[in-house]
């Protein structure tokens, strides 16, 4: 068979273990899982509310264009409908630009470490990858990322707040960069921790949005709104950017379930409220333990932390998972002497601070 030689070494997502998988392990009857960021609250009681009512017809396709979330998300962020893109999560939404703007010939050019999926979408097209490496802070070079935009250049990805660094862009600093960047060059901006965001001088992206016809903005309700299973994610853009888009877009790419519950979700921002304090509080905690025992790690506005333990990731990772804490080793994202947290519940919180006080007791 002639497979596309771009596809030769990739490699396929390689999830963790399962809950199930490390509770056999090493028999154990309770396992904590926060390692792949999700809400640990859950999500709205409104979107239990809508599934409890609901009377999916799951015999028929759903609809195609989601005409009620499509309308949902338009409201909420006061954009017309034909600016908004639907996806099976945002990765999908990455996969369209990807698929529509990148072929060999071309580049693009990220940030690194990020998010992987700029990466791997474009290998399979046949980009060339330009990685522009974060600084020591964990925050964009974007002086640098400017740099390395040339005539072949057709989709820079931004990611803010920066997946695994959690750092962001300040508002100022991403004016300037959209003030420099060519005219025929797409600007990603990445948003799915955005509802997390506290720091005072964020920017308001879907404002940028109007203002600058190359930015296109994602989002995701996989994150704060707590429906990951669901997989639904979306895009901000000027008509035209969505217009091209759209075609690319795989028909029914939301399900009748998914649809309705990510409009419900939307209408409860005192949830979505409530999760951010919560997650700053548990943020807190852990730069309180950092300070205590001397750890490097890197401010976050996302609902995670990644944390230098000096050592090598994985053996961290392990003890941890030996005691029912299922975390990320930092090895994988590119920063191999860490690991990254998810800020989970205040009890989840506690008990696992106190575990990693006991490993790094054990090891002084």
């Amino acid at each position: 068979m002639n497979w596309k030689k771009e596809i030769e070494n990739l490699k396929a997502y390689q999830p963790g273990k399962t809950i199930d998988d490390v509770k056999k392990l090493y028999g154990l009857k309770s396992i904590v899982k926060l390692s792949s960021n999700e809400n640990p609250f859950g999500f709205s009681p409104r979107v239990q509310e809508y599934l409890n009512k609901a009377d999916f017809s799951y015999s028929i396709y759903p609809d195609g264009y989601a005409k009620k979330l499509r309308s949902s998300i338009s409201e909420h962020l006061n954009v017309s409908e034909k600016q908004i893109i639907l996806g099976n999560g945002s990765d999908e939404i990455i996969q369209i630009i990807s698929r529509g703007l990148l072929q060999r010939g071309t580049n693009t050019v990220m940030p690194s470490p990020t998010f992987p999926q700029y990466k791997h979408n474009a290998v399979i097209e046949g980009a060339e990858v330009k990685e522009v490496v974060l600084n020591e802070g964990g925050r964009h070079d974007l002086a640098k990322m400017l740099e390395a935009i040339d005539e072949n250049t057709t989709v820079v990805w931004l990611c803010s707040p920066n997946n695994p660094s959690g750092e962001y862009i300040r508002e100022d600093e991403l004016i300037n960069f959209l003030d420099q960047v060519p005219s025929h060059v797409l600007t990603v901006l990445d948003e799915a921790y955005f509802e997390y965001v506290t720091a005072s001088d964020y920017y308001d992206s879907v404002e940028l949005v109007q203002k600058y016809p190359r930015l296109l903005v994602t989002r995701t309700f996989s994150k704060a709104y707590g429906l990951a299973g669901l997989r639904v994610g979306y895009g901000i853009a000027n008509e035209h950017i969505i217009s091209k888009l759209e075609p690319l877009r795989e028909p029914f790419n939301n399900n009748i379930v998914a649809q309705g519950a990510a409009a419900a979700a939307l209408t409860d921002q005192e949830f979505i409220k409530k999760c951010r304090i919560e997650n700053r509080k548990g943020m807190e905690m852990y730069y309180d333990l950092c300070r205590e025992k001397g750890l490097r790690y890197f401010p976050s506005q996302a609902n995670f932390i990644v944390i230098d333990f000096g050592i090598d990731g994985d053996e961290v990772f392990q003890y941890l998972l030996s005691k029912g804490y299922i975390v990320r080793s930092g090895k994988a994202l590119g920063y191999p002497t860490t690991v990254r947290i998810t800020i989970g519940t205040l009890e989840q919180n506690t008990g696992l601070i106190d575990t990693i006080r006991s490993f790094l007791d054990s090891n002084n």
